[in-house]
């Protein structure tokens, strides 16, 4: 007497070779597609790519946009006036006037001037404990 399990098998045996035919095919289009020159060199870039750029790629998508933006307007910044140069090799007047100027803004702007309020102001000394306390309960 035949058993379920026999009886199973001899309805799928035609079958068998139709399935690793199929099996056969994917197996070689899936290594052929895994298939490269250097297979150190995928491996190399493949793991970086999953790990850092692939699981954070909205972050690194903007910030490229912002280097972007730096970048544009830094071109757009860019001064396309040209320098003004003499034939003899030395600075115009009108050069040596504009530095001039740059200089006494310079000299102005690192002088210290006196405020009134700093003057007016005593640093606060710390004090020991039993006066402050004194102080919040008079308050």
């Amino acid at each position: 007497m035949k058993t379920p399990r026999e009886i199973l098998l001899e309805q799928h045996q035609t079958v068998v070779p139709k399935l690793d035919g199929i099996r056969r095919k994917v197996l070689n289009r899936e290594l052929r597609a895994r298939r490269s020159p250097h297979p150190w060199l995928s491996r190399w870039l493949a793991v970086p790519w999953r790990e850092l750029v692939w699981p954070y790629r909205h972050i690194w998508a903007s910030l490229a946009m912002v280097w972007i933006v730096i970048l544009a307007v830094n071109l757009s910044l860019r001064d396309h006036a040209p320098a003004i140069a003499s034939k003899s090799g030395e600075p115009s007047p009108e050069l040596i006037l504009a530095f001039w100027r740059q200089e006494l803004l310079l000299t102005e702007l690192i002088e210290p001037r006196p405020s009134r309020a700093v003057a007016a102001r005593k640093p606060a000394l710390p004090q020991p404990r039993s006066q402050r306390r004194t102080e919040f309960l008079a308050a």
